[in-house]
C-alpha cells in the first residue's frame, strides 16, 4: 500500500527523517480513518478478535457500527488493563507556573487577547506551592506554564526544576515546546517526563485556532517529543483536545499513530496519551463538536486495545460520577484536586484558572474512590525515578 498521508500534508523540510513525528507523517491514514467511519460488523468482529491490533482495527473500533457493541469493548479493554498495569491508577497535580502568554489560541483561557489577572510564580513560591501538594500526598507534578519565552524563559524553567528536584522524586513539564539543548538543561536539573498536546492534528484546523505566536507551527510542536526523548527525557506524554475538530475518530486515529511511533523510536521511554474534552474558559470558546460521554468511553476502549502498552491519562476535566465509571476501562493515571492558576494551591485568588476544573474532590477522596474500587491509587512511579522520600502522606494513607 502506498503511503499517502491524508490528515497531514507531505513531510516538511522542517521534520528531521530520523525522528519518530517523520515516521507518523509518512504513515498511511487512509484505511484507518475510512474504517473509523464506515467499518462493517466483520470488520470490528475483526478487531475485536485479533491478538495484536493495527491502526485499521483501531479505526474499525472506533466507529459507529462499534459503538453499538461497547459493554463487549468495555469487558476486553478492562481485562487488558488490568493484565498490563494492574489495579493500580498512578495520581499526579498539575502545578502552574505562569498564565502569561504571548500565543493566540482561540480555545485557551490565557490566549494573550483575554483580559484575565496574569501571574507568574517565583522559583520559591513554586517550591510552596509543591510543599502544599506534597502534603497531600504527591510524589508526581507536573509543571504547566503559558507560553512567554521572556517571561517563563528557559532559565526560569531550569530554576524551578531545580527548586523542585531535592523535595519532588518525579517532575514532568506542560509548557511551551524547547529545542534539544534546553531540553537537555531540563533533565539535567531534574526533569523526567514531558507533556505536549499538539491539541488538533488536522492541519486546517489548527491553523485555523492557532492565530498568533510560537504555537502556529504545528511541526516544531509535533516534533518536540523526538527533541525531549533526545535530552533524556524518560517519559512522553501526547494528547489531543477533543472538541476543536469536528471529525473527533481522525483525531484518534493520529494520535494514535504518532504514540505508537514513538514506542517504536524511543522504546526505552514510557509513553502515555491525553484526549481531555473541552471545559468552560475565558474567551468563551465553544466545542465545534463535543464528544459525548459514550463516544468518550469508546475511544477509551478503542485506545486500551490498539495500544496495550501505552499509558491513559484522564483529566480532572471529566466529572466525580464519569472518571469512577471509566477509569477502568484502561486508565494508567489521573490527575486530583486540581488547580488551573498559578498559585492555586497555597495562595489562590490572585491570577485566573486556563479552564474549570470538574472533578473538585480532594485527592484523598479520589484516593479513595480508587480503593473502593478495588485499586491501588500510586503516588509516585519508582521505575527511574530519583528516590527521596517514599513515605506517603499521612493525610491519604
Amino acid at each position: 500500500m502506498t503511503a499517502v498521508p491524508v490528515l497531514l500534508d507531505s513531510r516538511p523540510d522542517g521534520v528531521p527523517d530520523n525522528t519518530a513525528a517523520a515516521d507518523f507523517l509518512a504513515t498511511d491514514l487512509h484505511t484507518a480513518r475510512t474504517l473509523a467511519t464506515m467499518a462493517t460488523d466483520a470488520d470490528v468482529d475483526r478487531a475485536l478478535r485479533a491478538t495484536r491490533r493495527s491502526l485499521a482495527d483501531l479505526g474499525a473500533l472506533l466507529s459507529p457500527v462499534a459503538a453499538g457493541r461497547l459493554e463487549e469493548m468495555a469487558a476486553l479493554a478492562h481485562a487488558a488493563s488490568v493484565r498490563r498495569f494492574g489495579r493500580v491508577v498512578r495520581l499526579f497535580a498539575p502545578l502552574y507556573l505562569s498564565n502569561e502568554c504571548v500565543s493566540t489560541c482561540t480555545y485557551c483561557g490565557f490566549s494573550a487577547g483575554n483580559e484575565i489577572a496574569r501571574r507568574t510564580l517565583s522559583p520559591a513560591e513554586v517550591a510552596a506551592e509543591a510543599r502544599t501538594l506534597t502534603d497531600r500526598g504527591f510524589r508526581h507534578l507536573l509543571l504547566v506554564a503559558g507560553e512567554h519565552a521572556r517571561i517563563v524563559s528557559k532559565d526560569y524553567l531550569v530554576d524551578c526544576v531545580g527548586a523542585l528536584a531535592g523535595e519532588v522524586p518525579s517532575i514532568s513539564l506542560e509548557t511551551q515546546v524547547w529545542d534539544t539543548a534546553t531540553y537537555r538543561r531540563l533533565v539535567e536539573a531534574g526533569c523526567e517526563g514531558l507533556v505536549v498536546y499538539q491539541e488538533v492534528y488536522n492541519r486546517d484546523t489548527y491553523a485555523a485556532v492557532h492565530l498568533k505566536g510560537k504555537k502556529r507551527n504545528y511541526d516544531w510542536r509535533l516534533g518536540a517529543p523526538d527533541r525531549a526523548a533526545e535530552a533524556g527525557m524518560r517519559s512522553l506524554s501526547l494528547g489531543a483536545l477533543l472538541g476543536l475538530d469536528p471529525d473527533w475518530r481522525s483525531d484518534v486515529v493520529a494520535l494514535a499513530a504518532h504514540a505508537s511511533a514513538l514506542v517504536r523510536r524511543w522504546w526505552r521511554c514510557d509513553v502515555a496519551v491525553s484526549l481531555p474534552r473541552m471545559r468552560p474558559a475565558a474567551g468563551g470558546y465553544q466545542p465545534v463538536r463535543p464528544v459525548t460521554d459514550r463516544e468518550y468511553v469508546q475511544i477509551l476502549c478503542a485506545l486500551r486495545l490498539a495500544l496495550p502498552d501505552v499509558g491513559i491519562t484522564l483529566s480532572t476535566r471529566e466529572s466525580p460520577s464519569f472518571r469512577d465509571a471509566a477509569f477502568k476501562l484502561g486508565v494508567t493515571q489521573m490527575s486530583a484536586g486540581s488547580q488551573t492558576e498559578p498559585g492555586g494551591y497555597a495562595d489562590p485568588g490572585a491570577a485566573e484558572p486556563q479552564f474549570e476544573v470538574s472533578d473538585t474532590r480532594s485527592p484523598a477522596q479520589v484516593a479513595a474512590a480508587l480503593r473502593a474500587a478495588g485499586y491501588e491509587p500510586v503516588w509516585k512511579d519508582t521505575i527511574g525515578a530519583r528516590v527521596i522520600d517514599a513515605k506517603p502522606a499521612q493525610s491519604v494513607s
